[in-house]
């Protein structure tokens, strides 16, 4: 029998995070989704599909997969983790996938938060619009054929761009997929 979960008391939120405590411990809950979702999305000419754009929490630019959250829009209550990664990866990239599969689930940052990230792996890409986000993202998408990814990613961390540690987990997923 599992024994029941301590209360959860909340100590503060804003418009997107809430600040909480259980058993003695703080932490954050984004306060806008149900999820987290990030793709590893590969083009028939084995390029990776990334992103870019600043990060204000950072202050800096980012690679990173694409990603985004999980009924975060308006009327988007109901929506599943796959429907979600497939409008993200078209928003930020302009790419449609015709496999979209979930392939992995983990915590983010166990001890900041209880948030969990579900990857996708997508294939049988097809751009069909510019990509580059919504509402002044100011993404830029970058195609890096992926058995060149390590020179690449380190190549942009030499010119001061961060790198989300998130997108080794995808590069690790896309290269144990079989």
């Amino acid at each position: 029998m599992t024994p029941p979960e301590p209360e959860l008391r909340v100590l503060t939120s804003t418009k997107y995070l809430r600040f909480v405590a259980r058993d003695g411990w703080e932490f954050v809950q984004r306060a806008n989704c149900t999820a987290v979702i990030a793709i590893a999305a590969l083009t028939d000419e084995g390029k990776l599909l990334l992103v870019e754009q600043f990060r204000p929490p950072v202050n800096a630019k980012v690679i990173e997969l694409p990603a985004g959250l999980v009924g975060d829009e308006p009327g988007a209550d109901g929506e599943s983790l796959a429907d979600a990664a497939h409008r993200e990866l078209l928003e930020e990239t302009g790419y449609q996938a015709n496999e979209m599969r979930e392939v992995f689930r983990g915590v983010t940052s166990a001890g900041m938060t209880d948030e969990t990230i579900t990857f996708f792996i997508a294939r049988g890409l097809r751009r069909i619009a510019h990509g580059g986000g919504v509402a002044g993202e100011k993404i830029v998408i970058h195609e890096v054929p992926l058995a060149e990814i390590d020179a690449w990613l380190w190549g942009r961390e030499q010119l001061g761009i961060k790198l989300d540690a998130r997108l080794l987990t995808g590069v690790y997923l896309l290269q144990s997929d079989t």
